[in-house]
């Protein structure tokens, strides 16, 4: 998808201006750590550059993936939902389609979810099982109801909705994320 692309290359030129090196420069101090575990080499990129979570977390998957495969040339989603999961792409297309209309916002492809952010993230969508989307909404209070499950402070978010079926992307759920995305403005 282009909007997760432009995202993550926007991401990347702001962690380049961040720490005054360039990303090959970056991949190279990783490389020269010796670190392998990915919490490790986040951390360090944390302690050294002063980066944020989100920064240092995004560099440290970049530099792993680049060793691979350019990061632009496949579709994130493709990579979440592979497999068993295949099926529950029309759910986050769902989703999507209808946030689409809201405006403009950022996307950040992580491992198994994608992160969706205007000033704040507002909401994250991925596949939680082989059955089911998870759809975390980032915002202080929401009408009560039986979909809608409360989290537990210090989570990434403070509601997670279940869909297991395109049809349950409804006028309820598609309110919830608005009400996210108009509070992240």
């Amino acid at each position: 998808m282009a909007d997760m692309q432009k995202a993550l290359a926007t991401q990347l030129n702001n962690i380049e201006e961040l720490t005054g090196n360039s990303l090959d420069e970056l991949k190279a101090i990783i490389k020269q750590s010796n670190l392998t575990k990915h919490t490790e080499i986040v951390k360090m990129l944390k302690d050294v550059f002063a980066l944020g979570h989100g920064h240092a977390n995004t560099l440290a998957h970049f530099a792993k993936e680049s060793t691979t495969t350019a990061a632009s040339e496949s579709d994130p989603l493709d990579a979440l939902y592979t497999g068993p999961k295949a099926a529950l792409r029309d759910i986050h297309d769902s989703l999507l389609q209808h946030m689409n209309q809201f405006g403009p916002f950022d996307t950040a492809a992580k491992q198994k979810y994608v992160s969706y952010r205007r000033n704040k993230q507002f909401a994250m969508i991925g596949p939680a099982t082989n059955t089911r989307v998870e759809l975390g909404l980032n915002i202080k209070a929401l009408p009560e109801s039986p979909r809608l499950e409360k989290l537990p402070a210090g989570q990434m978010c403070q509601y997670r909705v279940k869909l297991s079926h395109p049809e349950q992307v409804d006028d309820e759920v598609i309110a919830w994320i608005k009400a996210a995305y108009d509070n992240a403005g």
